[in-house]
């Protein structure tokens, strides 16, 4: 899989992705832009201050990684187009492996072989998980309206 794994940022680090979070966050709220020119600021005479032009799209994601960055939790980026390996899967879904190889034998989650190795790809894994969300979620309902029934109270 390439995917990048961020650690937890340090104290330092997270106090400045704070800041940094609540800035952008309050320019794209106010804005409308198609893009958001961004100015470098480069130390040194001689040396022009470069413009980028970043879509809000983009900036949006970027508020994401200093969001988690703030809150010192780690983050990992993983191409939507990504083949990942059982344990990759099971590690992003905090299960075990057995358990995944079990998910995949009984088809509930799609794989491909390579050789003798399963790949999972990440849209697959996608697709997993919001159906197990959905299923948790109905079960949830059913068994609220059960306890309704019965004439159990919250």
């Amino acid at each position: 899989m390439s995917s990048e794994v961020l650690e937890p940022a340090t104290e330092e680090e997270a106090e400045m992705a704070a800041v940094a979070h609540q800035c952008l966050v309050l320019a794209l709220d106010h804005s409308k832009a198609d893009h958001i020119d961004v100015t470098l600021d480069l130390d040194g005479p001689g040396h022009a201050a470069p413009v980028l032009k970043l879509p809000p799209r983009a900036l949006h994601l970027l508020a994401h990684v200093l969001r988690s960055m703030a809150a010192r939790e780690p983050l990992t980026l993983v191409p939507h187009e990504a083949e990942l390996t059982t344990q990759e899967v099971a590690s992003f879904l905090n299960v075990s492996r057995p358990f995944v190889i079990k998910e995949i034998e009984e088809g509930r989650l799609k794989h491909r072989k390579v050789g003798r190795h399963r790949r999972i790809a990440f849209e697959d894994l996608q697709a997993y998980q919001a159906a197990s969300r959905e299923s948790s979620r109905q079960a949830l309902d059913e068994l609220a309206r059960v306890s309704e029934d019965a004439g159990f109270e919250f």
